[in-house]
């Protein structure tokens, strides 16, 4: 088959998925993806949203707390502090590591120690957490500072004498787990703009157009005429995305994972099925319950528990049941 012949022209432009970035930054990143049906969209935004992996607060073990917070609720602040999760894959997990309990291959050490000595509130900031040294990279495990100010997120605030002391342990894992992995704050995931295809149903009082303003991405395709004939067999071809992280990675390196993630479970799935020998599959065809042999070297005259055709699973073909006599206690006889 030639395929530089197939590549050209026209074809080569829709040939597979095609992403077109239209906006991006640190933060945000807005793109559209076309060539690809409905729900391997839906995958790549749901693999975003929640099995791309990050690092984040998961044990705190605290010694001193005299603030007005509970350690609960200390804990769940420092949970979702974002943390850096740039080069993540240089992190184990633990349950992959071979230490007791964690070490620097697969977490991260972050302490803190505050106490107010003065008649003013202290207020205790992200930027107070200290990163031990015993990490994989020098920027795994800080905490994501974006504010004018360098101060982060709030931890708690003291009052004189009160004091905390306490450290965290950082660990890798995803959304899936816990919505503290997360690298995105939101994804917008929208299709068909103009609803061509009616798969919403708009509610509305008088006038639709009015009470349902178009999004910004209706000027990217073309409205309906009118008059124009319902396409039952249309189905959408173009995704809207805007990924808004959260900070730990960069928002096109979130998605950039997604597809990734994305590959690496459709490769154990086409592995696992196994479509020849040569892929290592563990599968050799369909079989029948219990059976041995494949289903097409059973050519239907025995059951797949090794009986004739003609017997019942209990012996003997049409001649008994399964104890011998009908259930009123002659065997083949008038009950009568």
């Amino acid at each position: 088959m030639e395929y530089d012949t197939i590549m050209d022209g026209e074809f080569k432009e829709d040939f597979g998925p095609k992403i077109q970035v239209s906006a991006a930054d640190n933060i945000h990143v807005e793109f559209e993806l076309s060539n690809v049906d409905l729900s391997m969209a839906n995958s790549l935004r749901r693999i975003v949203q929640a099995e791309v992996p990050t690092i984040a607060v998961d044990l705190v073990e605290i010694e001193a707390n005299t603030s007005v917070l509970a350690d609960e609720f200390i804990s769940h602040r420092l949970g979702l502090i974002p943390l850096d999760s740039r080069e993540i894959d240089q992190l184990n997990y633990s349950r992959d590591c071979d230490c007791d309990d964690h070490c620097g291959r697969c977490s991260v050490t972050l302490t803190l120690h505050a106490k107010c000595t003065s008649d003013e509130v202290m207020k205790v900031y992200a930027r107070d957490l200290i990163v031990g040294y015993d990490r994989p990279n020098s920027h795994i495990g800080n905490p994501v500072i974006t504010d004018p100010d360098r101060l982060g997120s709030l931890i708690c605030k003291l009052r004189k004498d009160q004091e905390i002391k306490l450290t965290c342990i950082a660990k890798k894992g995803i959304a899936k787990e816990h919505a503290k992995w997360s690298p995105t704050a939101a994804i917008g995931f929208e299709y068909d703009p103009h609803n061509k295809l009616h798969h919403l149903d708009l509610w509305y009082e008088q006038d639709p157009e009015k009470e349902w303003p178009k999004s910004k991405y209706a000027e990217l395709e073309e409205p309906p005429t009118e008059g124009q004939v319902f396409d039952y067999d249309a189905v959408p071809s173009k995704f809207y995305f805007d990924v808004e992280g959260v900070g730990s990675i960069e928002s096109d390196a979130i998605v950039l994972e997604g597809v990734k993630e994305l590959q690496k479970k459709l490769a154990g799935l086409i592995h696992g099925l196994g479509e020849n020998d040569g892929m290592g599959g563990e599968l050799s065809g369909p079989r029948s319950p219990g059976g041995d042999a494949p289903a097409w070297q059973d050519q239907g005259y025995t059951t797949p528990y090794g009986n004739a055709g003609g017997a019942s699973a209990w012996g003997g073909g049409g001649a008994a049941t399964a104890y011998g006599t009908t259930p009123y206690g002659d065997s083949g006889n008038n009950g009568w």
